[in-house]
């Protein structure tokens, strides 16, 4: 294995990559970061023995692949740093709502990869969605997919609108998450259980409720119908959900989230 990789960008997402690379197999002396601020440099030495550096420079024209892990609103300028050394690069973006296009005018190429991964990407439990520009090879393909495998499930989609609907979906889709185990707590802690034990049940719920629409070649409405006995308590709990209107407006909730997704192209990818 002796492709290189760089990152523009040391944070949370850019570890968790690394992370699995090297678990994976990578050698540390192929991987390059730039990162800006120090305590991310030092948690980078201490956690995988790399030496981040604080300033884009030379050492990234031997890059053959360039993750771009920042933040939507400093990616042109990250961007204005580097493009002269990486111009021969495949490039790979996670940030969220900058479009390819903007990309490839940033960065002066056209082999550029949109992603959106979530952050059970951090623990090797992600799904990362992923759109290709024409200009990338079925070979930079699989090697995407050979750096993304490394922290979960990917999955690749035909347009670049659909990215934005991943972004609703998954992308933000553990805070959804997580927000429902809040509930979940709070109702069991007013039913006379304490934090701990709802938060444990709830967790546990939502982890083995996963594996089993995993496993299973049914689609959730038969998986919740087996649960739901007509006049019991699951019957009694979803009529109150029907009742409450929460599947509307957990969509509505998701639909919000994409159009936010599609402002911030339009308000970051300018210029």
């Amino acid at each position: 294995m002796q492709q290189r990789i760089a990152f523009i960008g040391g944070g949370n997402m850019a570890s968790a990559i690394i992370g699995g690379l090297l678990k994976h197999g990578w050698p540390g002396d192929h991987v390059d970061v730039v990162e800006p601020f120090d305590e991310a440099r030092a948690k980078l030495l201490s956690q995988f023995g790399i030496t981040a550096q604080p300033l884009a420079g030379s050492f990234l024209t031997h890059a053959d692949t360039v993750v771009w892990a920042v933040k939507p609103q400093t990616f042109k300028e990250a961007a204005a740093q580097a493009q002269a050394h990486t111009r021969a690069a495949l490039h790979l973006s996670v940030a969220a709502g900058i479009g390819s296009d903007t990309i490839a005018r940033w960065l002066g190429s056209e082999r550029v990869v949109r992603s959106m991964p979530n952050t059970p990407t951090l623990i090797g439990k992600g799904i990362t969605a992923l759109f290709a520009r024409a200009a990338v090879s079925d070979t930079d393909k699989a090697l995407v997919n050979q750096v993304l495998e490394s922290t979960g499930e990917v999955m690749w989609v035909d347009t670049e609108a659909q990215i934005d609907a991943v972004t609703a979906l998954s992308g933000s889709g553990p805070a959804y998450m997580f927000y429902f185990m809040e509930a979940m707590r709070e109702a069991g802690i007013g039913m006379g259980l304490d934090a701990a034990q709802a938060y444990q049940l709830a967790v546990a719920t939502f982890i083995g409720a996963g594996e089993l629409a995993k496993a299973s070649t049914e689609p959730p409405e038969v998986l919740r119908q087996r649960v739901t006995s007509k006049g019991g308590t699951t019957y009694a709990a979803l009529s109150a959900m029907e009742a409450s209107g929460i599947k509307g407006a957990f969509i509505a909730a998701m639909q919000a989230a994409q159009a936010r997704a599609r402002e911030m192209g339009e308000e970051f990818g300018a210029g």
